[in-house]
């Protein structure tokens, strides 16, 4: 899905992010205002455009609540370069933090980094190196093997895959993919990946522990999905700042 939504409440930063991603032909919506954020559908979009600072609602407050019910990907925008801030916004769900003022075509590289990424919410097989992932069947192959997995373990990569390259918080993990009355517990989270990454076996490596946050998939892309490498995105001539207040 290459639909974007915009939610940034400074309309000169808004008009210039429109165009260059309406020029790169895709199709983009935009918020200005933090509430209305708030009651928009998330599924409406293969990506959410973040800003923190927003009229009505702080971005992360929104960020929050679309991760109560949807895995998009969301890259967020601030003024604000505070590393603790950055971590907080990972530990949220976050995909991706931009520090106004930045490139143009450095935000559209990621955007389209983003949108070309597998698109695991509605794809029934993913394949990561040797990995392949059959959401139909709930079935793992590793080099071509099958390897059986528990319904944790399954649903922890499937997880992981959807959200490949980004950090996921390991208490978030667990309330959406542990059974809280047995097992919901973060030290339990990490026996499960431990597992997990045996089961794997050489791409196990690809489950990378993001200390003080959590966990972040890395594998890399089996041929017919790798995310586009091309650039050239906008002009020389028209490269500029974008965000400079």
């Amino acid at each position: 899905m290459s639909r974007v939504l915009l939610v940034e409440d400074d309309e000169k930063l808004a008009e210039q992010v429109l165009g260059q991603l309406r020029g790169a032909g895709l199709e983009v919506d935009w918020i200005a205002d933090g509430l209305e954020a708030m009651t928009t559908d998330p599924g409406k979009y293969g990506l959410w455009i973040l800003d923190l600072m927003l009229p009505n609602a702080y971005g992360l407050d929104i960020l929050k609540h679309v991760r109560e019910s949807s895995d998009v990907p969301v890259l967020l925008l601030s003024a604000q370069n505070d590393t603790k801030i950055k971590v907080r916004a990972l530990e949220l769900g976050g995909d991706d933090y931009m520090t106004k003022p930045f490139w143009p075509d450095e935000l559209l590289a990621r955007v389209q980094a983003r949108l070309r990424r597998p698109d695991a919410v509605h794809e029934d097989r993913l394949e990561y190196e040797g990995v392949v992932l059959d959401l139909a069947a709930r079935q793992l192959l590793v080099d071509g093997e099958l390897v059986e997995t528990t319904r944790v373990e399954f649903d922890l990569l499937a997880l992981f895959v959807r959200r490949h390259g980004a950090a996921i918080e390991r208490q978030w993990l667990v309330d959406r993919v542990l059974d809280p009355s047995r097992d919901g517990t973060e030290r339990t989270l990490d026996v499960h990946i431990s597992r997990l990454r045996k089961k794997l076996g050489p791409y196990g490596k690809c489950i990378v522990t993001v200390w003080g946050v959590g966990y972040r998939f890395e594998g890399e892309p089996a041929p017919a999905h790798r995310a586009f490498a091309g650039g050239g995105f906008g002009s020389a001539g028209g490269r500029a700042d974008l965000g400079a207040r």
